[in-house]
């Protein structure tokens, strides 16, 4: 199956380069460009997307609330995923994006194997931000998220079992799937079944927006504790 990829970005010789490594993947095809959110919205009603490489600075409309139109805060059934294209790695835009429902994000001079690889995982569903860089990030920008109280504010959080609100929160905490079957004493084809239901039920497309509502909940306070 062919990866069609769109390129948001202002910058043209930026553009020109990713479409140069992605032009000689067998299995990825640029199908779109833009130039800015806006002409990136108008572009997306008739051009079937898979993956959009979105980088976050640009005039008329950013690539965070093109995101978040694109992808309905991670809600939008059917969207193309977006990968976040950032100069540095603790970036409120970054954060910003990720609320806004983008599945991850890449340094702009990320090795070209690198991104090739985070395309295809973003693909598959996965999210492409190391555990330790969204811990990292959302401890940093906690304060930007709504104040809770004791109760979590998503009743869907109820439909988790116990065993499955224990993953959440030590996915919220920065461990990878491996981390967390190690310390629950459990294989990890079998930690990777709790957090496809997690997601499942809390409607979420991906580990890092189950990061994020875990965080926005207050199940998981600025430096990883448990609530």
């Amino acid at each position: 199956m062919t990866i069609r990829v769109m390129l948001v970005d202002d910058q043209v010789l930026l553009r020109t380069g990713f479409r140069m490594v992605l032009a000689a993947q067998p299995d990825m095809e640029v199908v779109a460009e833009a130039g800015d959110g806006v002409q990136a919205l108008e572009v997306l009603r008739t051009a079937e997307v898979d993956v959009i490489l979105m980088d976050v600075r640009m005039p008329h409309l950013d690539g965070v609330e093109a995101t978040r139109q694109i992808c309905g805060g991670g809600q939008q059934e059917g969207a193309p995923k977006v990968l976040i294209l950032t100069t540095f790695d603790l970036d409120e835009y970054a954060f910003s994006a990720l609320k806004a429902g983008a599945s991850g994000f890449m340094l702009k001079d990320v090795p070209p194997n690198e991104l090739l690889a985070a395309i295809r995982a973003v693909h598959s569903g996965d999210a492409v931000v190391a555990p330790s860089t969204t811990r990292r990030l959302l401890d940093r920008f906690t304060p930007m998220l709504p104040a809770t109280s004791g109760e979590p504010a998503r009743p869907e959080l109820g439909r988790l079992t116990d065993r499955e609100r224990e993953v959440l929160l030590l996915v919220a905490q920065g461990l990878s799937n491996g981390e967390i079957a190690a310390r629950l004493v459990l294989s990890e084809a079998t930690v990777k079944t709790h957090v496809g239901r997690i997601l499942t039920k809390l409607s979420l497309r991906d580990r890092v927006q189950a990061v994020v509502l875990a965080y926005e909940t207050g199940l998981v306070r600025a430096g990883g504790a448990g609530a």
